[in-house]
């Protein structure tokens, strides 16, 4: 199948020719998932949603959901992972305009996250994940199960038939796990914030460039900050395009599609809960 998706069809309302890369993240995502499962793509290839001719091999070119949205939680009350860490929401194959595809293989809806990341060695990936990868109301499992069904199994790089000969079942699931989880910790939400004074409180407010201007200054790229209400911060969304393959290709930063749900003032950061009881 070829995959031709131009590039003017992605510049619509943002402009990825003036994308600043932002070396940090690209360079810390080689061989993502260690020197047992690695594809065989070529790095010189055009990244996911800018290439100008079709492309076959979509197992070395992500599409068509080239356009790879990070989401993380910031889950003040109930709280959710650490007091001082924003948690992994998911990582999204959408498509170039922003639309998306999902539950793209039921045959490969997997149960037992943890024990196939188990059995395929993965044993910190997990550890990793059932403290940053968390569903508020405890069930794990249920919540891995679905963001992999439901975004995993959408990835053309990820299909079955892309893996290394004798990779055993499931390890695409595997690495996509991995591939989250690596990404994540390229992206330290909490700390880009902190490191400009900027700390979750109940008696200040923020102003969304306040926030935006910081995560760009430390990334080079502009984030989608998601709030409830449109005042309690809550999420953020960090994209990417793709080079090659989800296994070992490189993640390119790009500025966000949208501008979120945030009001422009009045942003409460909160604390997360110690009780369990609301602080909104």
């Amino acid at each position: 199948m070829l995959a031709y998706i131009p590039v003017v069809s992605v510049l619509v309302g943002y402009a990825f020719g003036a994308v600043d890369y932002s070396p940090q993240i690209v360079q810390s995502l080689g061989a993502l998932t260690g020197p047992d499962l690695v594809s065989s793509c070529s790095d010189d290839g055009p990244a996911s949603c800018q290439n100008v001719t079709p492309i076959a091999n979509l197992c070395c070119f992500e599409a068509p959901g080239g356009l790879l949205m990070q989401t993380q939680f910031w889950d003040a009350s109930p709280a959710s992972g650490p007091s001082d860490s924003w948690t992994i929401h998911g990582l999204w194959p959408n498509n170039c305009d922003g639309t998306f595809a999902q539950d793209c293989d039921p045959s490969r809806d997997y149960k037992d996250i943890a024990g196939l990341l188990e059995d395929q060695g993965a044993e910190d990936t997990l550890a990793f994940m059932q403290e940053f990868w968390v569903d508020l109301d405890g069930r794990n499992e249920e919540f891995w199960e679905h963001e992999w069904k439901t975004h995993g199994t959408c990835y053309s790089t990820l299909q079955p038939s892309c893996l290394p000969d004798g990779s055993p079942r499931g390890a695409e699931a595997v690495a996509f796990f991995q591939t989250v989880v690596k990404l994540f910790k390229t992206l330290p939400t909490y700390e880009f914030l902190a490191s400009a004074g900027i700390t979750p409180t109940e008696s200040e407010t923020f102003t969304l460039d306040t926030l935006v201007d910081t995560l760009r200054s430390a990334t080079g790229v502009t984030p989608a900050l998601n709030c409830e209400r449109g005042t309690t911060l809550n999420a953020i969304e960090w994209y990417f395009n793709l080079q090659g393959s989800v296994l070992n290709g490189d993640f390119v930063p790009i500025d966000a599609i949208s501008r979120g749900s945030c009001r422009e003032e009045g942003i409460k950061y909160l604390p997360k809960s110690e009780d369990g009881t609301s602080r909104l």
